[in-house]
């Protein structure tokens, strides 16, 4: 069953606004020499603070945190921006959120150093970003808008 105009339009949205979050944020971690995630990873709380401390305190999984989070975000964004292996990189979108947010969830009585946006109650922006990606795979718009049409198209050309 296809979708319609609308919901194919809204799905291709939805897909490369949160492709150019990703890519955006891991651009930034990128291009800056300084940028290390040992901070918010020290700030961590709930059940798996300790894991997130452990990570932070050890130079060589922190150098390995950070460059897979930089450099995950920027090729997850650029997957879901220009609409080739989405399903794969939604995946692991989702896995990266879940990461965050078991890091620093909106649980009652977790207080951080970092302020954040807005006061939340166990859902935050995060989680909503999320379920936002597993709609992304649930309902995939590639082969409507993207390289992967492109790829598909031209094989079928070409054959």
């Amino acid at each position: 069953m296809g979708y319609t105009k609308l919901q194919s339009f809204a799905l291709v949205i939805l897909r490369i606004t949160i492709g150019w979050h990703f890519l955006y944020e891991g651009g930034v971690k990128i291009l800056n020499p300084n940028w290390t995630a040992k901070s918010y990873l020290l700030d961590s709380g709930g059940f798996l603070k300790g894991f997130f401390e452990l990570i932070a305190g050890n130079q060589i999984l922190l150098s390995i945190s950070d460059s897979a989070n930089a450099w995950g975000l920027a090729l997850i964004g650029l997957s879901l921006m220009l609409g080739i292996f989405t399903r794969y990189s939604s995946i692991a979108g989702i896995v990266l959120l879940l990461l965050y947010y078991l890091s620093h969830p909106a649980f009652p009585g977790i207080e951080y150093l970092f302020p954040s946006d807005g006061s939340y109650f166990i859902i935050n922006k995060t989680l909503v970003e999320l379920f936002a990606l597993l709609v992304v795979f649930a309902f995939p718009t590639s082969h409507i808008f993207g390289l992967q049409r492109l790829i598909k198209s031209n094989k079928t050309f070409l054959a």
